[in-house]
């Protein structure tokens, strides 16, 4: 993954260029980090962050107080006190990752067997300890790294194996619909409009009224952005590179910068907790250190804790 900004002068475009070979790095299939030996059943996330890497991450809806964490070994269930658990019993690596939006039970990923190949698309009815694969996807098995499910229509989602691929009935039929927007990173879907996505580029924060057959800027500053995410009560979140943390509530086109303290840490993943919008919960990557984190709000991004802290 690498991110190119032209505009950006001076002491701007060398830390954008770390973040691009970071992010790179991090993206990087044959890495060090990611021949590392398998995380182990019982563990901490500071531990994980040092031989796997992290995917995902979503807010069990079951108990606000356990995350799931889609990591190129497993699924693991987090607890606030930074302490994790492996709960899929395979360690298959989840390079996509998200939860049903309506139902606790239900989660979806694709990504890479242990074996080899690509899984497809799976979903686990068990809170993440077992997957059977729904469909292998168009031109398939596919290796969606950035998927979606729509909380306007949680049977409409989102995956892009190449082009953005849609399924309408659940995840068991995929018909693609045209090429991301240029240097794709995250993809989001509405929460108002099920043909309505939001994008995060290397060139900026996109979005599609017509289900990602054609975009436009969402953001005036074009500035590389990591992250997008919709919460269920529909406020928009973004990640740009020299900005920090933005917000437009109700998805609107008002983006307002929350946080800009996380030093040189870039978010790459977000949710938040369905029953207090205000708890977020989010993946962090520092590019000169190649550090994961996972961190913890509680005033709507505003400051962040790292999970384990007191």
């Amino acid at each position: 993954m690498r991110l190119h900004i032209q505009s950006a002068p001076g002491a701007r475009m060398r830390a954008f260029r770390r973040i691009a070979i970071g992010l790179a790095g991090l993206a990087a299939v044959a890495s060090p980090l990611v021949h590392a030996a398998a995380a182990s059943a019982e563990t901490t996330v500071a531990a994980m962050a040092e031989r796997t890497h992290f995917h995902g991450i979503a807010v069990d809806a079951r108990d606000s107080a356990r995350l799931f964490l889609a990591t190129h070994h497993g699924l693991f269930a987090v607890t606030l006190d930074g302490k994790a658990i492996q709960i899929s019993a395979t360690a298959d690596d989840y390079m996509g990752f998200t939860a049903h939006p309506s139902d606790p039970l239900v989660l979806y990923a694709s990504g890479h067997p242990e074996s080899g190949d690509n899984l497809g698309f799976i979903a686990s009815t068990d809170g993440g300890r077992t997957w059977t694969r729904l469909s292998a996807g168009a031109g398939g098995p596919v290796d969606f790294h950035q998927m979606d499910v729509s909380k306007a229509d949680p049977n409409v989602i989102y995956g892009v194996f190449g082009n953005i691929q849609r399924s309408d009935d659940g995840g068991r039929n995929w018909r693609e619909i045209g090429p991301p927007p240029e240097g794709l990173i995250r993809l989001a879907a509405s929460r108002r409009d099920a043909n309505t996505l939001f994008a995060a580029t290397q060139k900026g924060l996109f979005k599609s009224a017509d289900a990602g057959r054609s975009w436009q800027l969402a953001h005036i500053v074009s500035r590389p952005a990591t992250m997008v995410y919709v919460t269920h009560a529909g406020d928009a979140y973004a990640f740009m590179v020299g900005t920090g943390l933005l917000r437009a509530k109700d998805e609107s086109a008002n983006w307002e910068i929350v946080s800009a303290g996380l030093g040189r840490d870039v978010i790459l993943h977000l949710a938040a907790d369905p029953k207090d919008g205000r708890r977020l919960y989010a993946v962090t990557y520092n590019a000169q250190t190649r550090a994961q984190a996972v961190v913890a709000s509680r005033d709507g991004g505003a400051s962040w804790i790292r999970l384990g802290s007191p």
